[in-house]
């Protein structure tokens, strides 16, 4: 063989190996997925990263809220005026970059990690819709962290909240160990059990709404915003080369696309379904654990801490109705001086012509 033959076919092995390269690198790496969202909520197809702190203005925007600052992220088009998704489920799982899903509507890289909420998104969406009582849970197992507004108080007071409390769900019935293929993962480890415990709260919560899918049925959006760390401490412990954090990714990738289209059928296929891929977050998130039925109050009159009045729904109504009122008073008063500084006494009033005449006659 030539020298220029085998310099051909080095340039060739070259270039192939950094192609491979490069369509490795834009696999791999933190990601949002899609999991299921209703055709007038467009999402579309492509690598447009999107960063972390936005994603909480990304599910109100899923939702038809506003939010103060415009996103500029093509991922997203808009959708119809008078549909909107009845529930919004994101789930943060933290320790891995990506899982490899059968189905999904549309994934894009993730860019500055940062930790986030639904705060925001959860005190519009009970704002809003405080007489219907919406949905709102957002809970972390591995923190022991939840919370819940409106109808979840009644419905998920049953959910077990604390390791304690979910380990001893794992030995009831309907337990999720004897459904799963554990392969290499124990019964025993704490580690494993952490991530276990997270995956029985998803059976849970889907088996709750099955059992009350009036929930589904109002006209109240429900938001709900899981956070799950055991693959990250799973990874901690064995490594990401070792088989029991190989077989708990499978097992979740599985788990959170059942839970997802069981979800999406409960709400009438009008749901939208993500998940938050994150190998670790940049900065660490401080937040005040509450109670279990903790339902916070969105505004004191009487507090020190010069807090907002509660946000009345009817307020654009009354505004309106006044400025409108206001805006054609003023038009009448401008039209009635107008016509009276123009009018001629002589020919425009019946009383000067009737005293004009009355003066003829005299």
């Amino acid at each position: 063989m030539s020298l220029t033959n085998c310099g051909r076919m080095e340039a060739v092995l070259y270039a192939a190996f950094a192609l491979c390269f490069l369509t490795t690198s834009s696999v791999h790496g933190d990601s949002l997925t899609v999991l299921q969202a209703p055709e007038f909520v467009s999402f579309q197809k492509g690598d447009w990263p999107v960063s972390g702190e936005k994603i909480p203005d990304l599910v109100a925007l899923t939702m038809g809220f506003s939010i103060q600052e415009d996103l500029a992220w093509p991922g997203l088009q808009a959708g119809p005026l008078f549909q909107r998704p009845r529930a919004n489920i994101l789930v943060v799982v933290r320790g891995v970059d990506s899982l490899s899903f059968p189905q999904s509507v549309a994934s894009y890289p993730l860019e500055n990690p940062v930790p986030f909420t639904l705060d925001n998104v959860a005190e519009t969406v009970h704002s809003l819709f405080a007489e219907d009582t919406p949905v709102v849970l957002q809970l972390a197992p591995s923190e022991e962290r939840l919370y819940m507004l409106g109808k979840a108080n009644a419905v998920f007071e049953d959910l077990p909240v604390t390791l304690q409390q979910i380990r001893a769900r794992l030995s009831q019935d309907g337990s999720v160990l004897n459904s799963l293929p554990l392969n290499s993962l124990s019964r025993n480890a704490e580690a494993d059990l952490l991530f276990l415990s997270e995956v029985q709260v998803l059976h849970d919560i889907t088996a709750l709404l099955q059992r009350h899918k009036h929930l589904a049925k109002d006209h109240s959006p429900d938001v709900y915003s899981l956070e799950l760390a055991g693959l990250e401490e799973l990874s901690r412990l064995y490594g990401q080369d070792s088989p029991q954090y190989q077989d708990a990714k499978a097992i979740l990738a599985s788990v959170l696309q059942k839970f997802g289209e069981d979800v999406y059928g409960l709400y009438g296929n009008t749901a939208v379904v993500e998940v938050v891929t994150v190998k670790a977050f940049e900065a660490p998130l401080t937040r005040k654990s509450r109670s279990i039925l903790q339902s916070r109050q969105i505004s004191n009159p009487g507090s020190p801490y010069n807090l907002a009045y509660k946000y009345n729904f009817e307020y654009a109504v009354v505004f309106n109705i006044v400025l409108w009122l206001m805006i054609a008073l003023a038009l009448a008063v401008i039209a009635i001086s107008y016509n009276l500084w123009n009018m001629d006494p002589g020919y425009d009033s019946i009383i000067y012509r009737m005293t004009n005449q009355k003066i003829r006659m005299d």
